[in-house]
Formats: structure tokens, C-alpha cells, sequence
């Protein structure tokens, strides 16, 4: 059997099916860090920040054995960062705020081994279609919401408030594709891994 050619330093099972779709032999160890927003900082910056910490932390973890991949989503509206909701009046009242409106999805990607880091970043418009306060009552009841940055999965049922998107969808499930092979290749990490080919 094919040993792991990364590490994916996170417990998403999107990321890890995103990875499986590209064909690259992975192994799955979360990194635990702060995952706290620092005053002042813009969503970039902590997006792009929050990438990078989890593959060098993962770096730590495993000392250097195999590249670890990060990764980290935000949905961003008005200026403000929408992360994963904490009970259901938080998760509506995100869902409210994106309601009718758009906003920007920025995922970025880090890969890390050795000291050598290089992250990418994916931004995606989003815009929703008017969502009521009944629809979120029973979107939460789905147990779609919770752990889901900005309360709302585009790879599961909250794909019916999308009214349109612009940029990766990919980078919206958690993961982008295209942002990841770049970084991938830049390490000489294999992908489109077939089996049973001579």
C-alpha cells in the first residue's frame, strides 16, 4: 500500500474529499491552535495567518517527517468575519445578514515542510437569494450550520441560497482546487494518483 505523501492538518471531511478527488495520498492530523481573530487584523491577513499556523504547526507535530497542508475558510460581509456559529440564534442571524446581499469567501491554502512555507488564497463573491427566519429556523435543524463558516454549507442543502457565485467553488466548500495544485506541484507532491495503472 501507498504510503502518505502529505499531511492534512485538518478534521474536514470536505477538505478530505476534495484532496481524494485530485488523487493525493494524505494523512489526516488536526492542528490544534488559537484560532482567535487579533484586533485590527483584516480578513486576509487572518485567513491567510490561520493557514499558515496549521501547516507549521503540523510541521511540529510530525517534525519534519512529510509536508503539511493548512487550510482555513472565512465568509466575510460588510467588513465583518463570519466564522463557525456558536448555538442557533447566531447561526440565523448570519444567515439574515447574508440574506438578499453578497459576500466574499476567502480560503487560503498553506503548504509547509522544512522552514519552507508558501500559502495561496482564494476570494469568491457570493450573493444569496432572501432567506427568511423560518428557512433558518429549519436550515438549523438540518445540522448543516454548525462548524461551518458563516452557518451554511454550498456543498449540501444551503446551496439553495445561492443565487449566484463568482470564483472557486471549491474555495467555498473549504478547500481550493486550484490554489492547492499550484502549491502541490511547487513541492513535487503527485496528483491525479491512478490506481491500477502499469
Amino acid at each position: 500500500m501507498i504510503g502518505p505523501d502529505i499531511v492534512l492538518a485538518s478534521a474536514s471531511p470536505r477538505r478530505a474529499e476534495l484532496l481524494t478527488q485530485i488523487g493525493v495520498n494524505f494523512a489526516v492530523a488536526p492542528a490544534d491552535i488559537d484560532e482567535s481573530q487579533r484586533d485590527g487584523e483584516g480578513a486576509v491577513d487572518y485567513v491567510t495567518r490561520m493557514a499558515v499556523e496549521k501547516a507549521q504547526a503540523g510541521v511540529m507535530q510530525h517534525r519534519g517527517d512529510l509536508p503539511v497542508l493548512g487550510a482555513d475558510t472565512a465568509v466575510v460581509w460588510n467588513n465583518q468575519v463570519f466564522g463557525k456559529p456558536r448555538d442557533r440564534a447566531h447561526a440565523a442571524e448570519m444567515l439574515l445578514a447574508l440574506s438578499a446581499d453578497s459576500h466574499d469567501v476567502l480560503s487560503a491554502v498553506a503548504l509547509a515542510y522544512g522552514d519552507k512555507c508558501a500559502v495561496l488564497l482564494s476570494q469568491t463573491m457570493v450573493n444569496f437569494r432572501a432567506i427568511s427566519e423560518k428557512e433558518c429556523e429549519q436550515y438549523w435543524h438540518t445540522g448543516e450550520p454548525l462548524g461551518k463558516a458563516g452557518g451554511y454549507a454550498i456543498q449540501g442543502f444551503g446551496a439553495v441560497f445561492v443565487a449566484q457565485l463568482k470564483g472557486s467553488y471549491s474555495g467555498v466548500v473549504g478547500l481550493p482546487i486550484a490554489e492547492t495544485e499550484i502549491l502541490l506541484k511547487q513541492f513535487a507532491i503527485p496528483v491525479w494518483q491512478m490506481v491500477n495503472i502499469n
